[in-house]
């Protein structure tokens, strides 16, 4: 039966005429025939009948539901949102013009140049894919959370899906928004937690500088100088900045205290940030690591890197 009228994966309604889909539903399964398990960190197994990935895989990757990879590509569904066309498009590991044909072809208009970049070009995608070993995660340079690798999670806890939009660090730190749910957290850092606060928001303040017109940037903005006197203050010293690496204790619920190095790396062209914790081999630290794998990470069937 077509699904007209019905809702997309982001509560949007679907209302796209019929044909007028356009080659949407052959285009995401070439794209997802093309892209090999090994570059978002899956086994492919010797049983495997298909190079590509499965539409389970998929499903699991850009966030959405299995029925709803299945209505898409048999052209039932025609109209996603822009969330699902740009999780789509990081989960199918496509370049920049191909994200923009998706777009054109759903109907959507491509991301402006004047947006704060969230695609994950593909040479990253795989990076972070075969980093997958290390707790690792990918922000924008608002800090919005898009990408974080299974030990990550392990490590810190499943990020939270907001109602709307997606996890932002800096929204987490001035309000009572959690980034992650509780199985770990942050206990000691070697700055200060206000040095943290602070560097992030001048951070924040560079980025909105780039990006003047980026509706949800502004929008971060104002939402924390109306509802947080600490951030309100932050923000109205002036101060520009770019934030950086330190070091950090986590508290983990089946680990205890893990201290870490936490470095940031920018992603040349995106302005992406790539969050990485390490340990030094032969550390206490890198074995606590090593059995948080092992318990937390093997013994679980998502073993792929998530992307929002």
């Amino acid at each position: 039966m077509d699904d007209i009228g019905q809702m997309d994966e982001t509560g949007q309604m679907d209302e796209t005429p019929p044909g007028n889909h356009g080659d949407l539903g052959a285009l995401l399964r070439s794209w997802r025939d093309r892209l090999s398990p090994a570059d978002v960190g899956l086994f492919a197994g010797e049983t495997r009948r298909a190079a590509g990935l499965r539409r389970e895989e998929l499903s699991a990757l850009a966030g959405l539901s299995v029925d709803y990879i299945v209505r898409l590509e048999q052209g039932r569904a025609r109209h996603p949102s822009v969330q699902v066309a740009a999780s789509l498009a990081r989960a199918l590991q496509l370049t920049g013009a191909e994200r923009d044909h998706l777009f054109v072809v759903a109907g959507l208009l491509p991301p402006s140049p004047s947006e704060v970049p969230a695609h994950i070009p593909p040479g990253v995608q795989r990076l972070v894919a075969r980093l997958g070993e290390i707790p690792l995660a990918v922000f924008t340079a608002s800090w919005d959370l898009i990408s974080w690798s299974p030990l990550w999670a392990a490590l810190l806890g499943e990020p939270v899906r907001p109602p709307s939009g997606r996890p932002n660090l800096i929204r987490s730190l001035f309000s009572d928004t959690a980034l992650h749910s509780g199985e770990g957290f942050i206990v000691s850092r070697s700055g200060s937690v206000d040095g943290f606060g602070a560097s992030l928001v001048a951070d924040l303040r560079r980025v909105h500088g780039q990006y003047p017109d980026d509706r949800t940037v502004t929008s971060l903005i104002d939402e924390l100088v109306a509802s947080s006197p600490a951030f309100r203050e932050l923000w109205h010293s002036g101060s520009v900045g770019e934030h950086q690496s330190e070091s950090k204790v986590v508290r983990n619920a089946i680990v205890g205290d893990v201290e870490l190095d936490c470095d940031v790396f920018s992603v040349a062209g995106t302005d992406l940030r790539i969050v990485a914790y390490t340990a030094a081999t032969g550390s206490a630290a890198a074995a606590k690591l090593d059995f948080l794998r092992v318990s937390a990470v093997q013994a679980s069937t998502g073993s792929t890197v998530h992307v929002r």
